[in-house]
């Protein structure tokens, strides 16, 4: 496991954004574990995340002019991202997000910040069913951006409806790559170590759903 993916856990298990246990999923399956990722909601925790996100964006080689954060939770990831990139990576990246709702006063329109000129890679915490993503792909491609990729916090790697994950379907439907600082493999080889008792449950449900 590299560094920041290390850190992203140890900063996730600390903070209680990635809980153990049984959780019911909208799904209906009973998951062992659950991603909350509004519970990174202080300073210093921002901060690591932050970090995690950069590290990621650039282990993923991904050109980009650049960063989108989808409303609502996209957008501090984002904001955080783009720090991060200028402190550890001395990369100055532009950012922006979208409203939920079109503004119809002041400089109006359904986007804030920088604009979204070229190459756009979006920042998010998870996809479910990838609604948001694909919702913020079409936003993006009528404000004239081109989609370049994703990058998560988590891959749960499960399958959705059909054979493929949520993940692969939006990667396959948007023609796009899209990365993840960790995946539920990661959690597992985490597991192995910190908490061993609970990574058989975990490995039982990776055999039943993943992809």
């Amino acid at each position: 496991m590299l560094a920041y993916q290390r850190d992203f856990i140890d900063l996730a298990v600390s903070r209680e954004a990635l809980l153990f246990g049984e959780f019911k999923l909208k799904s209906g399956r009973m998951s062992p574990y659950f991603f909350n990722a509004g519970r990174f909601c202080d300073g210093a925790s921002l901060n690591r995340l932050g970090a995690c996100y950069a590290d990621a964006v650039v282990a993923s080689g991904i050109p980009f002019d650049f960063l989108f954060g989808p409303a609502y939770k996209g957008i501090p990831l984002a904001v955080a991202t783009a720090m991060a990139l200028a402190r550890h990576h001395d990369r100055e990246t532009p950012w922006c997000f979208n409203r939920k709702e079109a503004k119809d006063h002041g400089e109006g329109g359904m986007l804030v910040g920088a604009p979204a000129a070229g190459r756009a890679l979006i920042v998010d915490d998870v996809i479910t069913a990838g609604t948001a993503i694909r919702d913020a792909a079409a936003l993006l491609r009528n404000a004239g951006a081109t989609l370049a990729g994703v990058v998560l916090g988590l891959d749960r790697r499960e399958r959705g409806r059909g054979a493929c994950s949520a993940t692969q379907e939006v990667a396959e439907e948007l023609g796009v790559p899209v990365m993840s600082i960790i995946d539920i493999d990661n959690i597992i080889e985490y597991l192995d170590t910190a908490a061993p008792a609970r990574v058989a449950t975990v490995r039982d449900y990776r055999r039943a759903y993943g992809v």
